[in-house]
């Protein structure tokens, strides 16, 4: 396998490259944990631009231990004052059970995997409630941010606020 592709893309990417210089903070204040799915463009959807916002992806857009920690740097070194956390429709996350994913890799990988913990979503709605409990409830993030949850519809491109 070859990067030589991306590699060459890099390249012409670097030929208008315009954040020379920035600092790093978020501009727009935001920052956002959503899905690695690449249905997502984070910064479009919000009708952002490179250097607005933090973005921490992972699987089903959970805040996880890793998120809470961008977040809190976040909030206190990178200027952010709004967090969204954003799951979408159609989640792969949501169609399993924990012990299917394990079967399913199992066999793709030819070794037992149930070590591995996938965090299957069993009920979108209630787990992104639960996740925005998480950061409004955290003592080093609770008052210092605004925090939202959506969830964004892959079909339409619409967020819908729960």
């Amino acid at each position: 396998m070859s990067f030589d592709d991306l590699l060459d893309a890099n390249r012409r990417f670097a030929e208008t490259f315009s954040l020379e210089g920035f600092d790093g903070i978020a501009k727009a204040g935001v920052a956002l944990v959503t899905c690695m799915d690449s249905r997502i463009d984070p910064l479009g959807m919000l009708g952002l631009k490179p250097g607005d916002a933090k973005i921490f992806r992972n699987p089903g857009g959970r805040v996880t231990e890793a998120a809470l920690e961008a977040l809190v740097l976040g909030v206190y070194l990178l200027n952010v004052d709004r967090i969204l956390v954003i799951p979408h429709t159609r989640c792969a996350m949501t169609s399993q059970t924990e012990d299917e994913l394990h079967e399913k890799i199992s066999g793709l990988a030819g070794t037992n995997v149930a070590w591995q913990r996938f965090h299957v979503i069993d009920d979108q709605r209630r787990t992104l409630l639960g996740d925005l409990e998480k950061v409004r409830s955290h003592p080093l993030i609770g008052e210092r941010a605004e925090v939202g949850g959506f969830i964004y519809d892959v079909d339409t491109g619409l967020l819908n606020e729960v």
